[in-house]
């Protein structure tokens, strides 16, 4: 519950109307089932405007697209790509550099979907109590998986990556996937709050690596107009990243949300009746009240 025991979000909803208050996660939601559904036109309609997975993938028969972090661990085991995948990689990295890493993890990663609900359902049960992991332990799994690649010479998290096992799943049959979508479930609705997104997936811990010095923020643009509801805290599934741009003291600094641990998922703009955030650049230098 937010201020004055109100529902999450109702102010939003009564300020702005549900469809504002819920627009850029209904977005997110039809990128997701989207990039979904091109996928699997090919198998169920035999229409193949994209073919392959999110590893790599190739659009119209022109456009190929690779996993940076799977092409990483490629070269780590001493295994050179085709130039196709290192094409796919880097454009795959200049568009994540430009829009923020993390956007993979709210506008793209099924698994990402999985999280929400059980999230979603954590609140409505009142679940209380979290074991604790430190937010680096996902970067030191990143770390474990290149040297572990290395190592073997075998790309080591593709045997075990939800990401990827659920993905293909949807595509050309579950199988075990479904298994690991409910383990990762079960563990964020009974274990921990955020916990796999946060604490543990080495894809998010990559990706928020590629996106640190990205052009594209969240802006708490309209700080000022803040009344300390904590409903953007209560939503945001890296809440730590939001206080230095809305409680900053320094009024000439921009209050954008720098911190790679962001993933541009605008769930903070839809649910602020103050409207005090929005997408905005980097550059922007500028506080508008």
């Amino acid at each position: 519950m937010s201020r004055l025991n109100k529902p999450i979000g109702a102010d939003a909803v009564a300020e702005k109307g549900w469809l504002a208050a819920h627009k850029w996660l209904i977005l997110r939601r039809l990128s997701q089932f989207g990039i979904l559904g091109l996928f699997l036109l090919g198998p169920l309609a035999g229409i193949w405007l994209v073919k392959g997975n999110l590893n790599y993938s190739y659009t119209l028969d022109t456009l190929p697209l690779a996993d940076p972090y799977v092409v990483l661990q490629a070269l780590v085991t001493g295994h050179l790509p085709e130039t196709l995948g290192l094409v796919g990689a880097l454009i795959v990295l200049a568009f994540y550099f430009l829009v923020g890493g993390r956007v993979f993890c709210s506008w793209v990663c099924p698994v990402n979907v999985v999280t929400d609900a059980a999230g979603w359902l954590r609140d409505r049960l009142g679940v209380k109590g979290s074991v604790h992991l430190a937010r680096e332990t996902r970067y030191w799994i990143l770390g474990m998986t290149l040297v572990g690649s290395a190592l073997s010479g075998v790309v080591l998290w593709e045997l075990i990556n939800p990401v990827s096992m659920l993905h293909r799943g949807l595509i050309f049959g579950m199988g075990a996937a479904w298994t690991v979508a409910l383990v990762i479930f079960c563990f964020d609705l009974f274990v921990m709050s955020r916990g796999w997104c946060g604490r543990l997936c080495p894809v998010g811990a990559f990706y928020s690596l590629l996106g640190r010095w990205s052009p594209l923020r969240v802006s708490a643009a309209k700080r000022t107009a803040c009344n300390d509801c904590m409903d953007c805290f209560e939503v945001c599934p890296e809440p730590q990243v939001i206080r230095p741009a809305l409680k900053g003291a320094a009024k000439a600094v921009a209050p954008v949300i720098l911190a790679s641990a962001c993933t541009n998922c605008g769930r903070c703009i839809d649910i602020c009746a103050k409207d005090v955030f929005n997408y905005s650049l980097r550059s922007n230098t500028q506080e508008r009240v």
